[in-house]
């Protein structure tokens, strides 16, 4: 493995153009250690390993193995196919942590799913989101159907091992989902629209629990008419069963104002009209007046614009995967790597990062998030 290792390494640094020692220096490997690496002396440590996939824009996977990543084949949905480069490479500046956490010893857990029942596709959905909500209840003693976006994403995060990030993505993408062996991820587009973003988060989530997204797959803005498919049936199911559950949604619909019930579970008008279409609570006229309110009319109804205003500026703001992001910082706080991991997964240069941490402009947690018209319809 040493002599393989070795090749490579000496191939990026004829890539670089730079001799030994200048390539030590831009690494930050003393040429001496580096020297004796390459000559069999000594082996690489994994921090080298690190600093030297850094440096040379390559995965460690590739340095320790010569396997690259295949580049994520997107299966998008809608508008969404254009955008297939441009979603792999924003999924490619997540997987590399996936890479320096796995070398490091440090790759995070990845819980089973809760199995998948027979059934039809919106059965399926209801019934996995059942299974979902129960384990998130027993582990955190919380409904996730009731908690802030924020709180819910850090509950399903270590419950399903799904790892979450709000990151810029082209206006004709939502959401994207992608599953391998050693990880699960979510992306949603940053917007204001923060019931939609919620909505959207929910809907991959489903995704990845089932078992759709082993090849990427991308979505579209959800709307009527373009959920003909079963995995979308499903995934939709599942969102809405997740963020609006059945006993909830009647015991609640039974006591609140329309406007009060969409403030409990923070969804759209749009969303929660179709869910009571659906459970039969209201007909068709009152689903069609209903529909047409917005979300920030009926947190006004209910005085809670607080919420409102926080959740929106959350949904606008960068948020990292949580795990990942911490898992970075506790190997560079143990010296087992340096901040260009975290700084690649932020979205940062390295010295941008140090100089914000250095004036406490970022939280000391690198994983906090740092700070359109239209409603998300479900589509049953």
């Amino acid at each position: 493995m040493d002599e393989s290792v070795s090749g490579r390494v000496r191939e990026v640094i004829r890539a670089a153009g730079l001799s030994q020692a200048a390539f030590a220096a831009r690494t930050g490997i003393t040429p001496d250690k580096l020297s004796k690496s390459l000559g069999g002396v000594r082996r690489f440590s994994s921090l080298d390993l690190a600093l030297i996939a850094e440096t040379a824009g390559v995965s460690v996977d590739w340095l320790l193995t010569g396997r690259q990543h295949a580049p994520a084949g997107v299966a998008a949905r809608g508008d969404a196919l254009a955008h297939g480069q441009s979603l792999t490479d924003r999924a490619e500046r997540f997987t590399a942590a996936y890479d320096v956490l796995e070398l490091l010893g440090r790759a995070p857990a990845l819980p089973e799913p809760p199995p998948l029942a027979d059934g039809s596709a919106d059965e399926q959905g209801s019934l996995l989101a059942a299974e979902a909500r129960a384990r998130v209840r027993a582990a955190a003693g919380a409904d996730p159907a009731l908690l802030p976006t924020g709180d819910l994403l850090a509950v399903l995060e270590h419950a399903f091992g799904v790892d979450f990030a709000v990151t810029e993505l082209p206006a004709a993408v939502d959401g994207f989902a992608w599953q391998e062996d050693g990880f699960r991820l979510a992306l949603a587009r940053r917007d204001e629209r923060w019931t939609r973003q919620r909505f959207t988060l929910a809907h991959e989530l489903g995704h990845l629990l089932a078992g759709d997204a082993v090849e990427p797959l991308a979505e579209s803005p959800v709307a009527p008419g373009r959920q003909a498919e079963p995995d979308e049936v499903r995934a939709n199911a599942f969102a809405a069963a997740l963020l609006m559950p059945e006993p909830e949604v009647r015991a609640a619909a039974a006591v609140l104002d329309f406007a009060e019930v969409v403030v409990r579970f923070r969804v759209s008008p749009s969303a929660l009209a179709a869910r009571l279409r659906r459970l039969g609570l209201i007909d068709a006229a009152e689903h069609a007046r209903l529909r047409r309110r917005t979300t920030a009319e009926c947190h006004l109804a209910a005085a809670a614009m607080d919420a409102y205003l926080r959740e929106a500026a959350l949904a606008a703001a960068e948020r990292p995967p949580a795990r990942l992001a911490d898992g970075l910082w506790s190997a560079f706080e143990a010296g087992e790597t340096t901040l260009r991991p975290l700084a690649a997964l932020l979205g940062m240069a390295p010295a941008e990062l140090e100089g914000r941490l250095a004036t406490s402009e970022i939280p000391p947690n690198p994983s906090e998030p740092r700070a359109d018209e239209g409603e998300l319809v479900y589509q049953p």
